[in-house]
């Protein structure tokens, strides 16, 4: 079976869109409702046990590769059920679960306790107020909250974490990866996470500053909200636009400043630097601006054959179509995002800047609810380009592979951004001669 977006109704491809935009692709239209059931209680060993057996049934029924990667998934369900009959808390259980789905190498399945779970669509995370990225094999500051204790301390983009709770920082970040063959994108999600551990606990961080002091402080963990946004930075005729997501009102948003602003602009560089996904029709309308309508953009399929394609659905505005475009792109940009970058790259329609995507375009059709209300994720369609191209584990490689340094960092120096200003003046002398 293959439908179109078009006709299916609504289809989602979402991405956690946190601290570290994890990829997310949801497909409701393929989904069954499913009635509710009474809750169990992970504080008893047969509640724990209920919900370890329900999510590896889910996953061995639903996952989109019956391989599942290469991995023995009826192995995996001897070992890691021996831990969770031993653990002793439904966090405990939690942690077992996080293992074993993440030997799978997939960071579209996952779970997330009762305590945990949100609205993809007002994404939350546990957060101390930093961001972190590997650069040059250190695990580097990249962003700091204003006003958060990390910023009141000192600590500033650039700065190296030495160690968290007595850990080094890289070990912390390599007890991640050691059940799996580390992609690009398993260490960024595994440094990005280095600080992961329930709201309301505390961790003792140990950093050196652009001198080489090293200083310690104790922070504590809280729940922080992502507003998913449209951001738009005029520089002289060129138009910076930034892209959370892609969403209804952000397609919406986009469509407006297309009509009423870009007729007169010299170029438009696109930042999907932290695009972690979104709607896909949203998506579509958005790469519809810049291809016009009936653009194939890919298909998805299951583990039977049955799936749909994604179509762009508008004529677009004949100054968008013809404008000047660069795409920034990072190891954070994935799902939706990829989809789109690689529709405008066949297309010629825009050269690409910055550094590899993520390679992470699997689809979910619904979120299942566990029996005591945490909710799993599971890969259930696979997605190629109309070339039949897998995005998923590959990505996307930029024309142009430009990397973040600490020294940057610390100059506040956007090479990425400055080298696509640069290369847009180029391109615009090509269009208009």
């Amino acid at each position: 079976m293959r439908l179109a977006l078009r006709r299916m109704g609504a289809v989602f491809i979402l991405g956690a869109l946190a601290a570290y935009s994890e990829p997310r692709l949801f497909s409701s239209a393929l989904a069954k409702p499913v009635a509710p059931l009474p809750l169990v209680s992970t504080a008893t060993r047969a509640g724990r046990l209920a919900v370890f057996d329900d999510a590896w049934s889910t996953i061995n029924d639903r996952y989109y590769d019956r391989t599942f990667r290469g991995l023995d998934w009826d192995a995996q369900r001897v070992a890691f059920r021996k831990l969770a009959t031993e653990a002793e808390s439904g966090h405990e259980l939690y942690a077992v679960l996080r293992r074993m789905i993440g030997s799978l190498s997939d960071p579209h399945t996952r779970v997330f306790s009762p305590e945990d779970k949100f609205n993809w669509w007002h994404p939350r995370f546990v957060s101390i107020g930093l961001g972190i990225k590997e650069i040059d094999g250190l695990a580097t500051v990249v962003k700091v909250e204003p006003n958060s204790a990390p910023a009141r301390a000192g600590i500033r983009p650039g700065d190296v974490i030495d160690s968290v709770d007595s850990q080094p920082a890289a070990s912390v970040a390599n007890q991640r990866l050691a059940s799996v063959t580390p992609t690009a994108a398993d260490r960024t999600r595994a440094f990005a996470n280095i600080f992961d551990g329930p709201a309301g606990t505390s961790l003792e961080l140990a950093w050196k500053g652009k001198q080489g002091r090293e200083r310690y402080a104790r922070f504590d963990r809280y729940w922080q909200e992502r507003e998913l946004v449209l951001s738009v930075d005029q520089k002289g005729g060129q138009y910076v636009i930034e892209v959370d997501a892609f969403t209804r009102s952000i397609a919406v948003s986009f469509a407006r400043l297309v009509k009423e602003k870009l007729k007169g602009a010299r170029g438009v560089i696109l930042d999907l630097r932290n695009n972690g996904g979104g709607d896909a029709e949203a998506m579509a309308e958005m790469a519809s601006s810049f291809l016009g309508a009936g653009v194939n953009l890919g298909e998805f399929t299951d583990r039977s054959g049955a799936g749909f394609t994604v179509v762009t659905s508008f004529t677009a505005e004949p100054a968008a179509i013809s404008i000047p475009l660069i795409v920034l792109t990072s190891e954070r940009t994935s799902s939706a995002a990829e989809i789109f970058v690689a529709a405008l790259r066949k297309a010629n329609r825009a050269k690409i800047i910055g550094t590899q995507t993520c390679g992470c375009v699997l689809a979910i059709r619904a979120r299942h609810n566990l029996p005591d209300g945490g909710v799993l994720d599971v890969s259930e369609l696979d997605y190629k380009t109309p070339a039949g191209e897998r995005l998923e584990g590959n990505g996307i490689k930029p024309d142009q592979t430009l990397v973040v340094h600490r020294q940057d960092l610390y100059a506040k120096r956007d090479v990425a951004l400055a080298a696509a200003l640069s290369q847009l003046t180029r391109l615009q002398s090509q269009f208009h001669r």
